[in-house]
């Protein structure tokens, strides 16, 4: 085990706080570097998941609107 606070997952990085406030795109990037094989999953934020484990999801939870929203 890490001498780190963060778990470790077959020798990998679990969590990445350095990519909160980064686009969804640049975290991707980010955490594809640390975990190539990662299945990602953009999700809205609160979103209810099955907590089901899989060693290769990296779940990124978003909630702010880029722009305005309209009809048309």
């Amino acid at each position: 085990m890490s001498s780190s606070a963060e778990p470790e997952c077959a020798g990998g990085k679990t969590s990445w706080p350095e990519v909160v406030g980064l686009s969804i795109e640049e975290a991707k990037k980010v955490i594809l570097k640390d975990k190539p094989d990662a299945d990602i999953v953009v999700l809205p934020f609160g979103t209810a998941v099955p907590e089901d484990f899989r060693f290769n999801r990296v779940r990124i939870f978003v909630d702010t609107v880029a722009d305005t929203p309209r009809v048309g």
